[in-house]
């Protein structure tokens, strides 16, 4: 970008989302997609030349995070880490002016004829599909899909089969490995905000919620419970700010470890939530399950156990070439 990046704090990219995000209620993934688009919430990492910002990924965190917060359905981590990788194409052209959306299905959970399952993918126009080659895109149109409804029935996972269909286009690997690290970069930030949004109603809830006369925030058990919610998250969120910036050699971090840590501990810090509001916490009408919903999906659309095993084994290896 030709301001210098130091002249914008990535916080009021949050702050402008908020205010974006906020105003969507009601409104269709057509409808939002425009209105994100018009704020330039898809092209923050996009080139200046391709009509995005130019700005680095940082600046993209606080957005995703907000979205969390927000529980935004829309596949916005998605967004901005295609229209990145994109850029220079049709398609990414689309996705930056909100014309098309695009879900991603990693190969972690390719099972037989199924090349994997997508977050939200029913609204999608487009789906990147990662494989041991690197990732393809293509039409949706064009794919085997079918709706997975058990996690949620509002907003339905999508299985995809690739078999048979003819890429739009291809990243080779040195492209699909900065994708996959951003993306997982912005689901890891993403998942902190479902649980920071839980976290703030939680707190306020128990705040507020007086029993024999005393709030139930007073109750030592209770604030420990939050104390631990809060130190999960923040490790959490710092480890996936961390994975920012390259480590003491100079050497990219791993994202895929930020992303475990924020769906292993995002797990209990939200089913926590729900429990601390007692009986109502299962309501319908509450809306805590939705955070918890979308967290579930993104763990069945990536499994955080194979990300786990991907972990160690990548650990073991390295071992391996030291010695």
């Amino acid at each position: 970008m030709t301001m210098q990046s130091e002249e914008l704090q990535p916080e009021e990219f949050g702050q402008a989302a908020q205010a974006v995000i906020a105003a969507l209620q009601g409104q269709g993934p057509a409808e939002a997609a425009a209105a994100m688009a018009d704020a330039g919430l898809f092209g923050i990492c996009a080139d200046e030349a391709q009509g995005g910002l130019g700005l680095p990924l940082v600046f993209a965190m606080p957005v995703v995070r907000v979205a969390g917060q927000m529980q935004l359905s829309y596949p916005l981590p998605e967004q901005i880490a295609a229209s990145k990788a994109l850029q220079g194409t049709e398609a990414g052209g689309q996705l930056l002016r909100g014309e098309k959306s695009l879900c991603v299905v990693m190969a972690a959970q390719a099972a037989g004829d199924w090349s994997g399952v997508a977050r939200n993918g029913q609204q999608a126009d487009y789906v990147l599909v990662q494989s041991d080659a690197g990732c393809a895109l293509y039409d949706k149109a064009a794919l085997r899909c079918q709706a997975e409804e058990m996690l949620d029935p509002e907003v339905p996972q999508l299985w995809v089969s690739t078999t048979g269909a003819t890429p739009l286009l291809t990243l080779d690997a040195p492209q699909s490995q900065v994708f996959c690290a951003d993306i997982q970069l912005l689901w890891a930030e993403y998942v902190n905000g479902l649980c920071a949004g839980a976290l703030d109603r939680t707190a306020d809830y128990l705040q507020a919620r007086v029993q024999f006369g005393r709030p139930l925030s007073a109750k030592q058990a209770v604030r420990h419970h939050l104390a631990r919610m809060r130190l999960l998250l923040e490790a959490s969120s710092a480890q996936a700010w961390r994975a920012l910036h390259p480590d003491e050699w100079g050497n990219p971090r791993q994202a895929d470890s930020a992303l475990a840590a924020a769906l292993n501990q995002g797990a209990w810090v939200l089913e926590k939530a729900i429990h601390l509001h007692g009986g109502m916490g299962f309501t319908w009408e509450l809306g805590l399950h939705r955070s918890l919903r979308e967290h579930k999906k993104l763990d069945a659309c990536l499994g955080v156990g194979a990300v786990m095993r991907k972990l160690g084994a990548d650990f073991m290896d390295r071992c391996e070439v030291t010695q």
